[in-house]
């Protein structure tokens, strides 16, 4: 009987979803040296952090990428008329539909000019744009209802992981320096401009790391330059979207 632990799990995984090491480190951040240590069986007991940024990925538990619960397989493929019978309506709603009681609706964050032409801008909540999120879901991921945000992102910066127009979900309880952990996306207050950025904490600073590393390498910025730059945190990622385009 083979032992299913987090190096056997993974690679089933990364079959099961055709996808290779390197891809896998572009779409969670975790580091490749880590996640060729865990392939090899070099890392029996990854860190929590690495472990939850992967299991989120595969849509698994921790449990189960570390091989002490069984992942249930995939139902087969049921029949066309089975389908169909399982079809329920499709119920329509737009901004105008009330909240549902276990709905909270996220508002948006955005920049606005202070002045035309100023070229200055400071970000606010919109007030006609928002998201519905499940309060179940927020629970789960430690959201406080009033703490959540939502942010667009702008730019090929954080290619291929989120494109231009994709909608970020942001947790606002989580907005100090020392609430950073190394490698997860936050959403960012730059003099105004909206950011979402990789953070890592230096001894001297924080360290802000786009996807696209090719055309936007690491910025580093010193508690000094933080002050000098109006560099503040909005708040850590816990969840994002898109199309398919």
């Amino acid at each position: 009987m083979q032992i299913r632990n987090v190096s056997t799990v993974l690679r089933e995984l990364l079959d099961r979803d055709g996808i290779s090491p390197t891809e896998l480190h572009r779409r969670t951040g975790v580091p490749q040296s880590t996640l060729s240590r865990i392939l090899s069986g070099k890392i029996v007991d990854p860190s929590d952090k690495h472990i939850s940024r992967i299991a989120e990925y595969f849509q698994v538990s921790t449990d189960q990428l570390r091989g002490r619960v069984g992942i249930t397989p995939a139902r087969s493929a049921a029949p066309r008329d089975e389908i169909h019978s399982e079809l329920k309506d499709i119920s329509l709603w737009d901004d105008d539909t009330p909240i549902d009681d276990d709905e909270v609706s996220v508002p948006f964050l955005r920049e606005v000019e202070l002045a035309a032409g100023s070229g200055r801008f400071v970000i606010e909540e919109s007030e006609r744009s928002s998201l519905r999120f499940g309060k179940r879901s927020l629970r789960h991921n430690g959201v406080q209802f009033d703490q959540a945000k939502c942010v667009t992102v702008r730019g090929n910066s954080m290619l291929p992981v989120l494109r231009d127009g994709a909608t970020v979900g942001v947790n606002a309880g989580k907005c100090a320096i020392g609430d950073i952990v190394d490698g997860d996306l936050y959403a960012i207050n730059h003099n105004g401009q909206l950011r979402v950025k990789q953070l890592y904490r230096l001894p001297t600073g924080i360290r802000l790391r786009s996807f696209n590393r090719d055309e936007h390498p690491d910025e580093d910025y010193s508690f000094q330059e933080i002050q000098e730059e109006q560099i503040s945190i909005l708040g850590h990622v816990f969840w994002w979207g898109m199309y398919a385009r």
